[in-house]
């Protein structure tokens, strides 16, 4: 496969001839675009591999060269086609800053002008309720309807910077051309990336988001109530020659696939590809969705298929009978990740819950986009459309609220991630954290009820070093670090004895807190000190020492800073994010 070509000039003498359905320009026009628009911002993208598993399914992991965190997968029916969707994946995550949504910014940018974009909106914080202006009085009885939610729990992320207040962007109800604002702190939380679309219109993006948000609420619902679809007739199949080769090669290679018609009686756009693999008797269920029928089918055998080898199609779970476990929000986020989380048995019965519909909503891309809005307004939600134009192409973020939530909109009260904003500023500058210190930031974490699993990182918006102790660091360990800072001996005590049972901390590491809960028994330490340091070697032991004593605290941490400096791969993915400045 030839390298990646990441110059502007070179993606502009590109001919212009490959037009797909669904797209308003050729893939080499949008290529060159796309290509040269990163470029000119100084992402210096590669093509880190390739994969052509069968005929007419490729797909390309695209990245970064200086900051591989930064990565999009393409697919499609062509080696074009998959460049192109690819390109478009990096801008629409540029565009909607998805690639930072998760981290924080820092102190310095959280004190711009502007943190996020320069239309955003801040919210002065003055009590639990929320300001007047953000969202409407639906929007808000639909996000916070029993008042529990009180107004600082919408501070972002990113920023922190609750003195400054809630951060929100204007976005569009297309029902009535009103402009409403969102907090960046409730999408960041609900919606993740879904409904989020670059294209080389606005009309094509849209009709993308839409589509994509059709196909999740529709498999989120067959794979949660366990709808059993009917299968797509063969005679059906064989009007597209190129996704019937593709089938018929994945059959050949040994695995069981299953067609499905997944629009539930002829009112959804979405198609379903199922794959049984008989050696280790996992199953997979792909969809795709677009009101017209071919592409609706290719997209669901690109997408079973992205960054995925004929030969690596093992290791999904096996069909269940728990529907608990398959109904599940934990299921229903691994379904969105990468679609491995388990499906119900009754979803493989013979016995269709409809019938098959052989459904054609639209014949161009006009139609596309029309048809799709008043399908989803038909079913009694609102459209809510932000426009993102910065880097010079169209990107757009759908919202449909009640249709397009990834996660539930409790997550909003119970799972917010603000709760990182509390704890970050202390952990900052934790080395430097003195015993009274250690002690109040234990007392918070304890009454946040933080579980013990929670990676501190995640919680804080850092992007970790890989060698870095930040990058393991539990609640758990965090918790038992500040008890042997501040004193509290039932807190190493039981910090120690969760982490003798957690199997993923480092062997080092472990060693360290053994011999500390070994130190903590010991009425004197100096009669075993030859077989603690055969037990669990020298440096150990005079590591747990030190933590016990005071004369260490939080070992190995290295000090972040108020911009996360201490961390080479958070710096690196700043630095990419002030290229769109």
């Amino acid at each position: 496969m030839p390298p990646f070509v990441h110059h502007r000039r070179a993606y502009l003498t590109m001919a212009s001839h490959s037009i797909i359905a669904g797209k308003d320009a050729p893939l080499e026009h949008s290529i060159a675009t796309l290509g040269g628009l990163l470029a000119g911002r100084g992402f210096d993208l590669e093509e880190a591999s390739w994969l052509n598993p069968v005929a007419g399914v490729w797909s390309v992991h695209l990245r970064d060269r200086h900051c591989p965190m930064l990565y999009t997968n393409g697919k499609g029916a062509t080696e074009q086609a998959a460049r192109a969707s690819a390109l478009g994946e990096f801008v629409e995550r540029a565009s909607c800053h998805h690639f930072w949504s998760h981290y924080y910014l820092g102190e310095s940018r959280a004190r711009r002008d502007w943190v996020h974009y320069p239309q955003e909106r801040w919210f002065p914080i003055a009590g639990e309720a929320w300001p007047e202006g953000l969202l409407d009085d639906t929007l808000k009885a639909f996000y916070n309807p029993d008042d529990a939610i009180a107004a600082e729990t919408l501070v972002d992320l990113n920023s922190g910077n609750r003195e400054r207040g809630i951060c929100a962007l204007p976005y569009t109800r297309l029902s009535d051309g009103e402009t409403l604002w969102f907090p960046i702190n409730l999408i960041g939380n609900l919606y993740v990336s879904n409904g989020l679309s670059a294209g080389n219109s606005p009309r094509e993006a849209r009709a993308q988001a839409m589509s994509e948000i059709l196909e999740r609420h529709v498999k989120f619902r067959v794979i949660g109530e366990e709808l059993c679809l009917p299968e797509v007739p063969d005679s059906v199949i064989d009007r597209y020659p190129g996704i019937r080769h593709g089938i018929d090669q994945l059959r050949d290679a040994g695995y069981g696939i299953l067609v499905r018609d997944a629009s539930l009686g002829g009112r959804y756009p979405v198609l379903c590809v199922v794959l049984l693999n008989p050696q280790d008797h996992g199953c997979y269920a792909s969809f795709g969705a677009h009101p017209r029928f071919a592409i609706a089918l290719e997209r669901a055998l690109t997408e079973l298929l992205q960054g995925r080898a004929l030969d690596n199609l093992a290791q999904f779970p096996e069909p269940s009978f728990d529907s608990e476990e398959v109904a599940s929000a934990e299921n229903r986020e691994i379904h969105f990740v990468d679609s491995s989380g388990v499906i119900g048995w009754r979803f493989l019965a013979d016995t269709p819950d409809h019938p098959f519909c052989d459904w054609q909503f639209s014949e161009d891309n006009e139609s596309d986009y029309q048809w799709l809005r008043n399908t989803i307004e038909a079913d009694g939600f609102d459209i809510y459309v932000a426009d993102f134009t910065e880097l010079g192409a169209y990107a757009c973020r759908v919202i449909v609220p009640g249709m397009s939530e990834i996660y539930d909109v409790d997550d909003l009260e119970w799972e917010n991630n603000s709760v990182g904003n509390l704890i970050r500023p202390a952990l900052l500058d934790l080395p430097a954290l003195d015993a009274q210190g250690s002690a109040a930031l234990l007392d918070l974490i304890e009454r946040l009820g933080l579980a013990d699993q929670r990676l501190v990182a995640e919680l804080i918006g850092l992007a970790p070093d890989e060698t870095s102790p930040w990058k393991t660091l539990r609640v758990a360990e965090l918790k038992t670090l500040l008890g042997l800072a501040s004193g509290h001996e039932e807190t190493v005590r039981a910090g120690c004895h969760w982490l003798h049972h957690f199997g993923e901390l480092p062997a080092a590491r472990r060693r360290v807190y053994r011999a500390v809960a070994s130190l903590l028994e010991m009425g004197s330490p100096d009669d075993y000190a030859t077989s603690l340091d055969l037990l669990y070697g020298r440096d150990a032991v005079a590591i747990a020492r030190a933590l016990l004593s005071g004369e260490l605290r939080h070992f190995g941490l290295e000090r972040l800073g108020p911009d996360m400096a201490g961390s080479a791969r958070h710096t690196s993915l700043l630095a990419a994010f002030d290229r769109l400045a």
